[in-house]
């Protein structure tokens, strides 16, 4: 076994006490995340570039993965300040570039400020990106994206989160009514540090799971423990994620998730610098430039320079429209199927019509099964596929479980 590896995986059977552990350990964590993240800054896929090179394997005291998860669940780390690297890998295809601002401009607030911090979340969906980020408890907050010759920050001070897009020059301001004091005010379901991937991951921990401690490593010049999480099942896209866990304050330094396909990993994020201590109070002041175009969001006061406030669209606001999903099998295999009433992809006999579904057509594979016929559209990790009569099949699974689920569904 690998050094300090636990012989026994989550809901193992024979283990209904350890397997509780598990589970219980999970559901502790979410209360103890570490609120750099509460701005929401970065896409749900974002990663650490996987050249943040461990050290060493420093010699730590033997733990095992039941153990490891809970020193995560009980890390109560409120103050911190560092530098975290950003690259994700999901193998999509390039247009030159014409992607990132047709995806940017789809999640653009209605105010179409390019300061809100939704729309932002896709341009950091691919690529590499440095990362500069603090906390001061619950309701202190700053995540900084440095990007070439600009910088893009969300401060997040008591009831106002702010940010400011240097390369525009622009502003977007939120509020939020006392009561959601402490509360995220920016877009939720968006992990941006290595501690909130590893809640999204601990939150697969169930009986379809393997989960092992694989030895140690150093990162950002601190020892850390490898929690090593694979599926049990067949079908799943996901090879293997581990987890660098700070052997003395239990906060997640680096998450690394590769596919089953291999390769370069799909997201690797971790620190390259981290400390705990207490960021000074300047950190989260803010004040708009002179000059910059200032954009209310909903909840906030409205300045004389600002547009009439209006509220950037949700997740759930660019699903509307759609049939709710509903999930089919579950733990690492689980599908969601969307039904969009029809409206499957462009055909037809026009020119216009023939040229759009060629071009999506060339982006993905032609399918046909009980269900008719259809495309999938892959990534190295999530794969989706879009029938002719408009069903939407998607998740961390292969072709042949979208195939499978979509005939089954028939």
């Amino acid at each position: 076994m690998a050094p300090y590896e636990s012989d026994r995986t989550a809901g193992a059977e024979g283990l209904p006490d350890e397997a509780d552990d598990v589970r219980a350990g999970r559901r502790k964590a979410a209360r103890y995340v570490v609120p750099v993240a509460v701005v929401g800054v970065a896409a749900a896929t974002i990663g650490l570039v996987p050249a943040l090179a461990d050290s060493g394997d420093p010699s730590l005291p033997k733990i095992t993965a039941e153990q490891l998860i809970e020193k995560i669940a009980k890390s109560d780390v409120q103050q911190l300040s560092g530098t975290v690297k950003v690259s994700t890998d999901l193998g999509l295809p390039s247009l030159g570039g014409l992607e990132s601002g047709m995806l940017s401009g789809a999640t653009k607030g209605s105010g179409d400020s390019s300061a809100d911090p939704q729309s932002k979340l896709l341009e950091l969906a691919s690529g590499t990106h440095t990362v500069r980020v603090a906390a001061d408890g619950p309701d202190k907050a700053k995540v900084s994206v440095l990007e070439n010759a600009a910088e893009y920050s969300v401060i997040h001070n008591g009831n106002d989160v702010w940010a400011y897009d240097s390369k525009s020059n622009e502003v977007y301001h939120s509020t939020a009514p006392a009561a959601e004091k402490g509360k995220e005010k920016a877009p939720k379901d968006v992990p941006t540090t290595p501690k909130e991937l590893a809640d999204e991951a601990l939150k697969s921990v169930d009986d379809t799971t393997s989960v092992t401690v694989d030895g140690t490593a150093q990162v950002a010049g601190r020892d850390a423990y490898k929690l090593l999480i694979k599926p049990k099942q067949s079908g799943s896209t996901v090879g293997a994620i581990t987890v660098a866990v700070d052997a003395k304050t239990g906060v997640p330094l680096k998450f690394t998730l590769v596919p089953k396909s291999g390769g370069a990993a799909v997201v690797d994020a971790g620190f390259t610098q981290v400390t705990f201590a207490k960021p000074a109070a300047s950190t989260f002041d803010f004040t708009p430039p002179k000059g910059a175009k200032v954009t209310e969001g909903k909840d906030g006061k409205d300045p004389k320079d600002t547009k009439a406030p209006e509220s950037a669209p949700t997740r759930g606001d660019l699903g509307k429209g759609l049939e709710g999903p509903k999930t089919i099998g579950k733990g690492w295999s689980t599908i969601a199927e969307f039904d969009t009433g029809g409206q499957g992809l462009p055909s037809g006999a026009s020119s216009q019509g023939g040229n759009v579904s060629g071009f999506l057509n060339s982006l993905g594979d032609h399918v046909k099964g009980k269900f008719g016929s259809g495309t999938v559209f892959s990534t190295r990790l999530v794969n989706a596929l879009i029938t002719d009569d408009g069903k939407v099949y998607a998740g961390a699974v292969t072709k042949d479980a979208l195939v499978k689920a979509a005939n089954a569904a028939h």
